[in-house]
């Protein structure tokens, strides 16, 4: 590898990413050798950080944080057509929830994570380019790598930084979906499908529509979901009860959420959706904006280094 560039989130983990990386660094020198890093000083610095960065050639840019700060590290990359000049992101992954690297199958452990930096394989992988409408109420675009929500998805993810938040993020993201079951109703959502083809009016809970497999600190409500077949997974849960939801809970987690009574499950290469109401949306773990939504798949956009094997 020539020039390998870190992006660090300081602000990653309530501000634990920073001491952490600072302990990692001599580590991670010794297997990939001299490395420049940068650090990102507000939110969207990490998206422009790595735009900068990818014309100077740089073969890896790795990111030190969760899944927002690959998220705009991505979008970066994207804007760029990084992928074009051979340019790979790569996962350190220090953060809080760590959904894109249960998906790529890359350990929480530094030591490992590192290794697979050193050793792993380039491969393409798919991206999805979303639509959205912003508080201020315009339409706005960009790049996601794993899971778009909307419903009490996006809610959570603005209340996902709490007291559990150093558990990790399946305590801290559960603890947020108590929280906002004390005051959320369900939506009413159409979604359409491709070409136009609506497949119906739902009272949601929630609906993920996911490149990747997990949101929400490991919730695998996508299982079906790969990074590079070309297609979404969409996963619609009704509008339950929170006592629903404590019995059922391991459905979430179980890799068996598409048996459940109250789940419809699609798949798609487009997806749109509207609502009468207010319906919050979150972007690999960030929230964002408000439907209306489109959401579209672009096939091996982006290029990430993972493990040899993945199986």
């Amino acid at each position: 590898m020539k020039d390998v560039v870190v992006i660090v989130n300081p602000r990653s983990a309530g501000g634990k990413t920073a001491r952490r990386w600072n302990r990692l660094r001599p580590a991670v020198e010794e297997r990939l050798g001299k490395i420049e890093v940068r650090f990102t000083e507000a939110p969207g610095h990490a998206a422009e950080l790595a735009r900068e960065l990818a014309g100077r050639g740089h073969t890896l840019i790795v990111g030190v944080g969760g899944d927002g700060t690959y998220n705009e590290i991505a979008n970066g990359l994207l804007e760029a057509r990084a992928a074009d000049a051979g340019v790979c992101l790569g996962i350190l992954p220090l953060g809080t929830g760590g959904d894109l690297q249960r998906t790529l199958k890359i350990p929480s452990r530094p030591d490992q994570a590192i290794e697979i930096l050193a050793r792993g394989r380039p491969i393409e992988i798919d991206a999805g380019r979303l639509s959205y409408q912003t508080p201020q109420g315009r339409t706005a675009e960009r790049y996601f790598v794993n899971l778009v929500s909307f419903g009490i998805g996006g809610e959570v993810a603005a209340r996902s930084r709490n007291l559990f938040s150093p558990l990790g993020g399946r305590a801290s993201f559960f603890y947020a979906t108590l929280q906002v079951f004390t005051f959320y109703r369900g939506k009413t959502v159409e979604l359409i499908l491709d070409e136009n083809r609506s497949i119906g009016t739902w009272r949601i809970l929630n609906v993920a529509i996911g490149n990747g497999r997990y949101h929400g600190g490991g919730m695998d409500v996508c299982p079906a979901a790969s990074l590079d077949d070309g297609l979404l997974e969409v996963t619609v849960i009704e509008d339950i009860s929170l006592l629903t939801l404590l019995k059922d809970v391991s459905y979430l987690y179980g890799g068996n959420i598409y048996e459940h009574p109250k789940v419809r499950h699609f798949r798609a290469a487009r997806v749109a959706a509207r609502s009468p109401e207010v319906t919050r949306i979150e972007v690999d773990g960030e929230p964002l904006g408000t439907l209306p939504v489109e959401v579209t798949i672009l096939p091996r956009r982006l290029r990430v280094i993972a493990p040899e094997t993945r199986g």
